[in-house]
């Protein structure tokens, strides 16, 4: 069976299912990131889908020298979640533009946020490397900039975009074994 198509590959396709399979490789991360950060189930699923939709708005700005493709969506989350709580309220533009109908949950929806919210992120951190970990956590999960992750781990800001984009290939290639 051939490897799967990387996050770059994924993105720079027009096919609609190229970013299905994008957005099915990451769901589950993302949605735990948001749901930690939003509490509830219904601004987690607006916060989700407007994530992804300004993914596929952008897809063609994706740059993978500059980090790997879940980093790039936990960062448009990260700015979502941060928009939100100062307008009191989830941006949806990328979502209109795209002409996507709002998300209602019913009982089945609820338990499939709770079920992705339930992913363990720190269990899924404790199996890679500590200097890998160390990076993921502090780049992806705490936000810090990458000086202050070289700083802390006394390396260069190289090095930690090394260690991270192996960390969350790892990471990656971890959630995606069936």
């Amino acid at each position: 069976m051939p490897p799967a198509p990387s996050d770059e590959v994924l993105l720079a396709s027009a096919h609609a299912a190229d970013f299905e399979m994008f957005y099915r490789r990451h769901l589950d991360l993302v949605t735990a990131y948001v749901t930690r950060r939003a509490g509830s189930p219904d601004l987690t699923v607006d916060l989700v889908a407007e994530t992804f939709a300004r993914a596929l708005t952008a897809r063609r700005r994706y740059d993978a020298d500059r980090g790997p493709g879940i980093a790039w969506l936990l960062w448009i989350a990260r700015n979502l979640l941060i928009d939100t709580a100062r307008r009191g309220r989830v941006a949806s533009d990328a979502r209109e533009r795209l002409r996507m109908e709002p998300v209602v949950l019913d009982d089945d929806g609820y338990r499939r946020v709770e079920e992705r919210a339930a992913f363990d992120v720190d269990a899924l951190l404790e199996s890679l490397p500590p200097d890998q970990r160390e990076v993921v956590r502090r780049r992806v999960i705490d936000e810090e900039p990458y000086v202050l992750v070289a700083d802390h781990v006394g390396c260069s800001e190289q090095l930690v975009r090394q260690r991270l984009s192996r960390g969350l290939a790892t990471l990656r290639r971890t959630v995606e074994r069936p």
